[in-house]
Formats: C-alpha cells, structure tokens, sequence
C-alpha cells in the first residue's frame, strides 16, 4: 500500500501562484506513476497532470499546459505541482493519485490507485 498526503492548498487571488506537494509513504517502489486531478463543486473530477516515478515522462491537461508544472523529488517521494497564473476556473479540490505498475499501460489518465484526501484550492476572480 501506498499513503499520500497532499499540502499547499489555500485561498489566493486571479494571477497568483500556489505550490501544491504530494508526499508518498509506505510501498513506494512500488510505485509506476503519479498524477494530480481535481474536482470542483458539481462536476466530476478531472485529469490535471501526471509524471512518471522516474521523471522522464509528463503530461498535462490542456486546461492547465503552459501554466501548470508537475515534478517529482525521488530522495523526498513527494510529487509537486507549481500552479501559476491561476484563474477562477482553477478552483477545486486538488487529489493526488498513485498508480502500479499493474496499471502502466493506462499512464497517464486512468486506474490510479491510491489517493490523497485532497486538498482545496480558491481563486477568486
């Protein structure tokens, strides 16, 4: 099994930067890839981005390519993701997931795993 415990959400303004982090604990290697998606009031959750464990591969939602940047830090197991220019449409809770290497084949989108209890995210406009 693997634990994730995600940090760095808040409340800031259209524009600003936030910095989420996604430590992993336990089984991590394990571990094939990691992802981050989101969910906002009323919609379902949505792929934003996901890096393999080794780093070599990323990928990113169109929502977010060219704003978002997702890297990994092996020696810490803590997956980050630097979100700039935030817009209002950005608000969500924000999960990080963790996925096999049962599931390699679906990298990067989908049969994630292990998830994060999530972490808000508020933009206001």
């Amino acid at each position: 099994q693997v634990q994730l415990v995600e940090s760095g959400g808040g409340l800031v303004q259209a524009g600003d930067s936030l910095r989420l982090s996604c430590a992993a604990f336990g089984r991590t290697f394990s571990t094939y890839a990691m992802g981050w998606f989101r969910q906002a009031p009323g919609k379902e959750r949505e792929f934003v981005s996901a890096i393999k464990w080794s780093g070599d591969r990323i990928d990113y939602a169109d929502s977010v390519k060219g704003r978002f940047t997702i890297s990994i830090d092996n020696a810490k197991n803590t997956v980050y993701l630097q979100m700039n220019s935030l817009k209002s449409e950005d608000t969500a809770v924000y999960y990080c997931a963790g996925q096999s290497v049962k599931y390699a084949s679906s990298w990067p989108r989908r049969n994630y795993e292990y998830w994060g209890q999530g972490t808000q995210v508020t933009v206001s406009s």
